[in-house]
């Protein structure tokens, strides 16, 4: 008799705690991400011994990992559309310049990662102590860099520029560099492109389309579906430092026009009264 109260107490007890999680905004409102983090972190924990002692630092690690990680596009209900395969598949190291709008631009390297030879993401060193994904992410060939530090920033930059130069790798930047919720392209930062030309290496822009599923001024927050652009390569032959502002303008204004265009084709086919619209003109 009193276990079966123990247990009725336990269960009415997890109910509150579902119930107030519910109808709880930010609960629901970020519920997805957090699913979205804790599968990562479980793959992650599972695939270190495996990158240790396989491979370990070498980006291939990435690729072998994806085919598990892109399987949380199920779970959190977005579905990718990748156009541009042909230039994504090529054997040829270059520098990746994506726009960056959420977390879930990293889940959608995920699903297209196969499709690629090498891809070495390029991240923010705090992102390494957020273990157990840091620690994998550095075992699967991430490059880490050192944002305050600009002459430590620059020989990590040197270390990815050889592995593209080496092994044909694509090293992945974002170059807004920070997360932009804004419906719109922030202004570039210039080391991506200083690279580029250092190396004579051309600039492969990725453009996502904006995430209409999500929108932080209603906490709208729902699955949905992002097309993912791949453009073709940019050469840098025969550039130097001093065009490095040149080429920056010039890639920004092609990633926006191709912005801009999967953005009206998503947003075609959603209601005018859609709620990820909410709050959001053309260009913020």
């Amino acid at each position: 008799m009193l276990a079966a109260l123990l247990w009725a107490a336990g269960a009415l007890a997890v109910l509150g705690l579902l119930d107030r999680l519910l109808f709880n905004h930010w609960f629901r409102f970020n519920w997805r991400t957090l699913v979205f983090y804790v599968y990562v972190s479980f793959c992650s924990l599972l695939a270190i011994p495996f990158f240790a002692i396989f491979n370990p630092g070498d980006c291939i690690n990435s690729k072998r990992i994806s085919y598990f990680l892109r399987l949380a596009s199920y779970l959190v209900g977005i579905k990718w559309e990748v156009r541009g395969l042909e230039t994504l598949g090529q054997r040829r190291g270059c520098v990746a310049v994506a726009n960056h709008q959420s977390s879930f631009d990293v889940l959608g390297m995920f699903w297209f990662w196969p499709w690629s030879y090498r891809i070495a993401a390029v991240a923010k060193k705090e992102i390494f102590y957020a273990w157990p994904f840091g620690l994998a992410a550095w075992l699967a060939g991430v490059v880490f860099i050192d944002r305050i530090n600009s002459e430590r920033a620059r020989g990590q930059l040197a270390h990815g520029a050889r592995l593209m130069a080496k092994d044909n790798v694509k090293l992945w930047l974002f170059p807004e560099g920070t997360r932009n919720k804004r419906r719109c392209l922030m202004p570039f930062k210039k080391g991506a492109f200083h690279v580029a030309v250092a190396c004579q290496a051309p600039i492969m822009p990725v453009v996502y389309s904006p995430y209409y599923f999500v929108n932080p001024h209603n906490k709208y927050h729902t699955g949905g579906k992002v097309i993912v652009t791949v453009l073709p390569f940019i050469e840098t032959a025969g550039l130097t430092l001093d065009d490095v502002d040149e080429l920056k303008e010039k890639v920004r204004q092609q990633m926006i026009e191709a912005y801009d265009k999967i953005a009206a084709e998503i947003k075609a086919q959603l209601p005018a009264d859609h709620p990820g619209l909410v709050g959001f003109d053309d260009k913020n």
